[in-house]
This record gives structure tokens, C-alpha cells and sequence, in this order.
């Protein structure tokens, strides 16, 4: 046997990611070619079975019995001498993994998300000194079964590595997520040190799993948004419908940052998540308003393309200007105005023009800054995942001076 290949090379690196993610067994095996200059060598069998599978019992079964099948297939293929503990435990999973309508129904599984940060990072706040951040979440292979909000999706990735790769622009600050799904984007706004984390979903089962996931990476999950509490390690999860959310328990999240990933995908929610973020990005004209009857409420006046549809909240802002900063009631420092990132993936370009449209009936201003604020590739070794595909969306107030 050759010499152990180092689990800090790129290469090793990528191979293990991609493993711990539950990528496709074709991108695995071709990391797998990587490291060994092209073939999968007996000294790249070992290393999968050192770090990966000399300990199955946190993979997902039927992943393991189906990858383990494709990369014997494709040794033997090449003429390659296949490891003896590869062939056991895949006749293990032969006889122990025979039903699959028990597979079908094993809905949620534990995949583990590595963010690889390449050279020249290490000054970056968000950079560990390993250059590998490692999160473990428990999500949905099957949407249908489990929920789209426990699926990990590509605007959600990539939403993560923007906060990663800008931790400037959230850390020290209150960060509130619309629809947080499995709760990664709401990790990294933890780890850049954010000082307030406030995740929230409309669906009690996403949040459950929310919740589940925060607390397998050591995070405390507090319920109360009126309790304060200075824990780095506390995140607040709020169960947020946002066709229900009145303007009072907006009011009472307040946050400097707001941040949602694939959230406006769906044209049916469009206006009742725009209300929520006009009413959001309006808290300027909410602190000032207390003081001078002359500002009107914040409550946006949204109507579908047919004028047809009309909100029992609604309130016209089209007159409404306030200042761009404002004393916060804690301190003499002036606050900066709110501001909103939107990650996405234009599935269909009438509903995003929905959105646009909405947007600009609310007096919010949306621009899109993917050129400009670029994330890291810090998941290069994801197959699945094209970083080019999704677009970032920054989305302010008309109504502040």
C-alpha cells in the first residue's frame, strides 16, 4: 500500500465534502479519480474507508449500498484490485437494505454541509483556522415526504456563502431570515457573529426540524421573542405566516439585516411576503412616526396585476418620508436604514416580474448586485450545485430619506 494521502489536500478535501454532502456517486467517483491521478487507487479506497465508511452508521443506508455499487462497478471496470472491506460492507447493505419501500419512507436523513475556504482567506473573519467549516443538518431527500422547507436548494447554498464571504455586512448586527428552512444560512450568520439571529418558517414541521438542526451544531434555540439575551450561541426561532403576521409583531423583530433564500418563487405568496418586507424595511419610518403624527403607517397598499386584490392591512406609503437614520432607544448612535438580501433562481421569469412589480408598488428598491457582491465558490466540490445559476437581490426603502 502507498503512502496515506493527507486529509488537508484540496483534492482529499473535496472527496470527503462531497461524501458528507450525499453528492451523486458519479461525482464522487470522479473526486475520487482526482486523487488519484486519474484511477481510484487501493491508497483512495483506504482513504474513503478511513474517513467515511469504517463508521457507516451516520450515512444514510440506501446512499452508501447505491455508491458503494458504482464505485466496485467502476474499480472493477478499470482493472482495479478492489478493497476486501468495500465488497463486506457492500454485502452487508445487500442483505440489510432489501426492502425499498422502507427507503422510500426514511424521509429525513443527515447530510453535513463543508464550506472549503481557499488560499488567501486566512484573514477573512469567517475563515476557520482549518479552512473547512463543517455543518451537520438534518433535511429531506424526498420533498414530497419531507417538506420543501427540510430540502436544501441551491438559492439557500448560495445565500450561506454570501454571508461567509461578506461577514461585514452582518456581523455585529440583527439578522432576521424569511423562510429559514433546514436553518444553514442562519449557522453562518451565527458563526460571522452576528449579534442577534432571528430565523423564522410558516411551516411547524420545517421549524421543528429548524430547531433540531441549530442544536446539533451546539446552538441554543430560544422561543420568546420578547426575552433578552446577550448569547452569542442563541438563536430565536419564530413561527411566521407571512399572510398573518401582523405589523406589531413585525415591529417587535427589528432587524438590521433581513435575508431570505428561493422565497419568491411562488406568485400565490408574493404579496404577502412584499408586505412583510416593506413593513421590515420601513422600521425608520415606524420609530419616527411614534413621535410626528403627520407620517402615515407603513403597511403597503399591494394589489395584484388585475387590481383585484387588496390587503385587510394595507396603508398607503407612497407619501411616507423619514429619515435614513434614526436614534436607536438603547444608545445616542445613529442606526443605519434596513436592508434586505434575496437569493433565487428564476424558474419563471413571469413570476419574478410579479415580484418586481409588486415591489415597486410598495416604494421598495431592488437591485441586483450579483456581479458586484459575488460570494466565494466555497462548495466546489458540489456537482449539484452551479453558483452561476442563482441571483442576488438588494432590497431597501423608497419611503426613507
Amino acid at each position: 500500500m502507498e503512502q496515506e494521502l493527507d486529509p488537508s489536500l484540496p483534492c482529499c478535501q473535496r472527496l470527503l465534502s462531497a461524501i458528507l454532502a450525499m453528492e451523486t456517486s458519479e461525482c464522487v467517483i470522479s473526486h475520487a479519480r482526482v486523487c488519484g491521478g486519474g484511477s481510484i487507487t487501493e491508497q483512495v479506497q483506504q482513504f474513503i474507508w478511513d474517513h467515511c465508511l469504517s463508521t457507516p452508521g451516520d450515512f444514510h443506508a440506501p446512499y452508501l449500498k447505491n455508491f458503494l455499487k458504482k464505485l466496485i462497478a467502476q474499480i472493477e471496470f478499470d482493472h482495479g484490485h478492489v478493497l476486501d472491506n468495500l465488497y463486506e460492507l457492500y454485502a452487508h447493505y445487500m442483505t440489510s437494505c432489501k426492502d425499498e419501500s422502507l427507503e422510500k419512507r426514511d424521509a429525513r436523513v443527515s447530510k453535513k454541509i463543508s464550506f472549503l475556504f481557499p488560499d488567501g482567506c486566512s484573514k477573512l473573519q469567517s475563515c476557520p483556522h482549518s479552512r473547512v467549516l463543517v455543518f451537520p443538518l438534518q433535511c429531506s431527500l424526498n420533498m414530497l415526504e419531507g417538506g420543501t422547507g427540510c430540502s436544501i436548494w441551491t438559492p439557500g447554498l448560495f445565500l450561506s456563502e454570501f454571508v461567509l464571504s461578506r461577514p461585514e455586512l452582518f456581523s455585529n448586527k440583527t439578522c432576521f431570515e424569511v423562510g429559514s428552512g433546514v436553518g444553514l444560512t442562519g449557522l453562518c450568520l451565527a458563526h460571522v457573529k452576528a449579534s442577534k439571529v432571528i430565523l423564522s418558517d410558516g411551516d411547524l414541521s420545517t421549524l421543528a426540524n429548524m430547531k433540531f438542526n441549530l442544536e446539533l451544531n451546539h446552538l441554543n434555540v430560544e422561543a420568546d421573542m420578547q426575552q433578552s439575551n446577550n448569547d452569542q450561541n442563541m438563536v430565536k426561532c419564530l413561527y411566521l405566516l407571512w399572510e398573518s403576521a401582523s405589523v406589531s409583531q413585525l415591529q417587535d423583530i427589528m432587524p438590521d439585516v433581513i435575508l431570505g433564500a428561493d422565497v419568491i418563487y411562488d406568485p400565490v405568496y408574493q404579496p404577502h411576503l412584499v408586505r412583510v418586507l416593506a413593513i421590515l424595511l420601513n422600521r425608520v419610518n415606524l420609530s419616527f412616526c411614534r413621535q410626528h403624527a403627520s407620517c402615515k403607517g407603513i403597511s403597503p397598499n399591494i394589489k395584484h396585476d388585475n387590481g383585484e386584490h387588496n390587503h385587510d392591512h394595507a396603508i398607503d406609503i407612497s407619501n411616507s418620508k423619514c429619515k435614513a437614520s434614526y436614534y436607536d432607544d438603547s444608545n445616542s448612535l445613529p442606526k443605519e436604514a434596513p436592508v434586505a438580501y434575496i437569493s433565487y433562481v428564476i424558474r419563471n421569469i413571469e413570476t419574478f416580474n410579479y415580484f418586481m412589480s409588486l415591489g415597486e408598488q410598495a416604494n421598495l428598491d431592488i437591485v441586483d448586485l450579483t456581479d458586484s457582491l459575488k460570494p466565494l465558490n466555497l462548495l466546489s466540490y458540489m456537482q449539484s450545485y452551479n453558483q452561476a445559476n442563482v441571483r442576488l437581490l438588494r432590497i431597501t426603502s423608497n419611503n426613507i430619506e
